[in-house]
């Protein structure tokens, strides 16, 4: 989802991805110079002429006022780099799981109906709803509306925001949550799986037969919500997710790449097992081989289920622990730890990295810390350049070869 902007962050003080990070994105710096009164009264004539009534525009956006603290906040959000086992560690904890457990037991009618109606399996709703908001516990507590508002007059993402307070009125103009209920987070957005607005307009659905699509309250319509956004994502019916695996010390590492797909048979041949040992299915199922920390560490195969939970939330990290949980909640055993030790990485360390990438011609991005995809990518291409197993991820070994250039 668009909450990548947020989510990983508000849940752990942390966001590490090889992916692209939202939070790595640069805006350009820009100056706030009309007054918000205006800006809002030109927002309630375009509200107007979207067709919503103006007992909503009222009842949403009378005695409005700007929250300088939501700018402030948007504007220093920052980022702290840990390891994979870190993250896993923080997020896909013994509690959710066993209360994810529970949950499924809890509403086992309900998942099942939505399985049948969107193809998606109960342990990847409930990895969801536990990641977001604890099942209801942390949504946040801050009025959306306001927080809107101020983000849609801001300079720095005010289109994007705009589209989300106009959903969030039309919301209230059907009849699903009255200004007062629009409780959340900072960035806007709702419910116990945390839609923004234009998911919770596009996607929401009333699973509980009151009349009303309430994601606050309802686990029903939390539970339908969740499944009809995800099936929206292109979620495939009966086809799983995510593997953990156990490798040979010579695979042809350059084929671990995300971009990088096989069937299972191909990785079988290359001495790929199940995690118990036992061998993988010989068929065309495409996977791809994700190591976040080398090939020393974890490993998993991820299939085109998979590439749902980075639309969900771009952040590699994030999504690989969403999608493990729900294997964890499916009957996996907890993680290993890989095959061997891993070398600590901080952001100190990635930084100098990247300089000696940038210095060799490999690396053109930012000098962030952050080990983002262009940092994956430089590092592959260098592996290569020096005959090092090409797994992406960074070693004393590489950089002793950079500095030597």
């Amino acid at each position: 989802m668009l909450r990548a902007f947020s989510r990983a962050l508000a849940f752990i003080s942390v966001l590490v991805s090889i992916s692209a990070p939202l939070g790595s994105i640069a805006f350009a710096a820009c100056e706030n110079t009309g007054r918000f009164d205006r800006w809002l009264a030109e927002f309630r004539r375009e509200a107007a002429a979207e067709g919503i009534s103006q007992r909503t525009i009222s009842a949403a956006l009378d005695g409005m006022t700007l929250d300088r603290g939501i700018i402030a906040r948007d504007r220093r959000q920052t980022f702290f780099a840990q390891s994979f086992l870190d993250v896993v560690n923080k997020l896909a904890t013994n509690n959710r799981i066993q209360n994810g457990r529970k949950a499924m037991q809890r509403h086992q009618a309900v998942f099942q109906r939505a399985e049948r109606q969107y193809g998606v399996p109960a342990p990847v709703i409930t990895a969801f709803w536990a990641l977001e908001s604890d099942f209801g516990v942390g949504m946040g507590k801050l009025p959306v509306l306001r927080s809107l508002a101020t983000l849609a007059y801001d300079c720095r993402r005010g289109d994007m925001f705009r589209k989300e307070l106009m959903a969030a009125l039309k919301i209230i103009d059907r009849g699903d949550l009255r200004p007062s209920q629009m409780i959340g987070s900072w960035a806007g957005e709702l419910g116990q799986t945390q839609f923004l607005p234009t998911h919770y307009l596009a996607h929401a659905v009333d699973y509980d037969g009151d009349g009303r699509r309430d994601l606050l309250n309802s686990p029903a319509d939390v539970i339908g919500s969740t499944a009809a956004f995800l099936a929206s994502l292109g979620w495939r019916r009966g086809e799983p997710w995510l593997h953990e695996v156990v490798l040979t010390g010579d695979l042809p590492w350059k084929e671990a790449d995300l971009a990088v797909k096989h069937p299972r048979a191909q990785w079988a041949r290359w001495g790929v097992t199940q995690r118990d040992g036992r061998p993988l299915p010989r068929d065309n199922m495409p996977a791809s081989l994700l190591l976040p920390m080398g090939r020393n560490g974890p490993a998993f195969l991820a299939y085109p289920n998979f590439d749902v939970y980075l639309k969900w939330n771009q952040s590699l990290y994030y999504s690989i622990t969403a999608a493990y949980l729900a294997t964890r909640l499916d009957g996996a055993p907890p993680l290993s730890r890989g095959r061997g030790p891993v070398e600590p990485f901080g952001m100190a360390e990635t930084k100098e990295l990247q300089q000696l990438l940038r210095r060799a011609g490999l690396y053109n991005e930012s000098i962030d810390g952050i080990m983002g995809a262009g940092t994956r990518a430089a590092i592959k291409a260098a592996q290569i350049k020096f005959g090092l197993p090409a797994d992406g991820y960074p070693s004393r070994e590489l950089v002793e070869r950079l500095r030597r250039l």
